[in-house]
């Protein structure tokens, strides 16, 4: 096992039996785990994207797979898979062949959901590997248009007076908008009902449909709602202001002192992957994020283009983030 791991995670037993068929495989005389004429027979290159569509980590994923198919000379395909806190569309590729054919894009939640439930059905640092961090962005909290507030100070006393409509819509447990939503709860000692939907997407409807009194969504896929008017914008969840609303206060300087909160999107593989698809896999992601209409589809979303410089390095930056979020999982099960 990778050295780098945390040491208190154990393989998951079909990490185990996968390392074990790969091994045998590579004992084999005539076999070869290389694929030096990838990718093999032309086949589609898959990116499952394990929320339901309209969300930025399916906005981000579609925009990469459309420059990647041309560099690969493939057909890339796009692959919904929703649900359980990402972990339907998450497990189907931790089964999937190591082969270079099915990636994974993920957000925050690849290691937040792990952090706040161990039986979630997979295990983000052993079942995967880091391909590369794609963007970062902020993300911002919203009110439905009914919410008679319009600034942080306003929603903070508006919640304490009607603690009922303290209601908060997320993409799942553990997804990146639950735990902003813990963490601005920590340091406001508010108690926020959380409602949970398959995706970003539904549960953005039903904060325009005044159904749900707020929602933390990343700053890119709120941004429409936003400029249109359906929901109002409080404050973004970032210690600097966003460039795209310069005018959007953080919640660290309107009276949330302390608040910090980035997500960002990325690619991983299953684990076991031939060293020369990978490279080739990361290459292309590179060139997909370097091109010029993909950086021009990212602006307009409010998003920074923050790819790594290695496969390395975008582990490290999961294994961190996992740590970070081990922390706030303590705190949402002490309370």
């Amino acid at each position: 096992m990778d050295n780098h791991y945390p040491k208190r995670i154990a393989p998951t037993r079909r990490y185990i039996i996968k390392q074990a068929l790969l091994a045998c495989a590579a004992s084999v005389p005539g076999i070869s785990l290389s694929q030096n004429s990838w990718p093999v027979d032309k086949r589609p290159i898959k990116i499952v994207v394990p929320y339901t569509p309209g969300g930025n980590v399916d906005i981000v994923a579609r925009a990469i797979q459309t420059r990647m198919s041309a560099i690969l000379g493939v057909l890339g395909i796009v692959d919904n898979k929703p649900g359980a806190s990402t972990a339907i569309g998450t497990i189907a590729v931790a089964r999937s062949p190591a082969d270079g054919h099915t990636l994974l894009a993920i957000g925050n939640t690849f290691v937040s959901a792990y952090a706040l439930n161990r039986k979630i059905g997979f295990e983000p640092l052993t079942e995967f590997e880091a391909l590369s961090k794609t963007v970062t962005l902020p993300m911002v909290l919203v009110v439905n248009k009914e919410v008679p507030v319009n600034n942080t100070r306003e929603l903070l006393a508006y919640l304490k007076a009607n603690p009922a409509r303290a209601t908060n819509a997320t993409s799942g447990t553990g997804s990146t908008s639950h735990l902003a939503c813990a963490q601005f709860e920590s340091l406001t000692g508010l108690d926020i009902i959380q409602v949970p939907y398959k995706g970003n997407s539904q549960a953005m409807a039903d904060v325009v449909g005044r159904q749900v009194t707020m929602m933390f969504d990343s700053l890119g896929s709120a941004t429409q709602q936003i400029n249109e008017g359906l929901v109002k914008a409080i404050a973004v969840t970032t210690l600097k202001r966003s460039k795209n609303f310069p005018d959007l206060p953080t919640l660290a300087e309107s009276g949330v002192a302390g608040y910090n909160d980035e997500t960002f999107n990325g690619l991983v593989v299953p684990t076991g992957m031939p060293a020369d698809v990978k490279a080739k896999l990361f290459d292309a992601v590179i060139k997909s994020l370097a091109d010029p209409e993909v950086r021009k589809r990212m602006e307009s979303l409010g998003v920074d283009i923050t790819p790594s410089k290695s496969p390395d390095e975008f582990h490290q930056t999961l294994r961190d983030s996992f740590i970070i979020y081990e922390k706030v999982a303590k705190t949402i099960k002490a309370t």
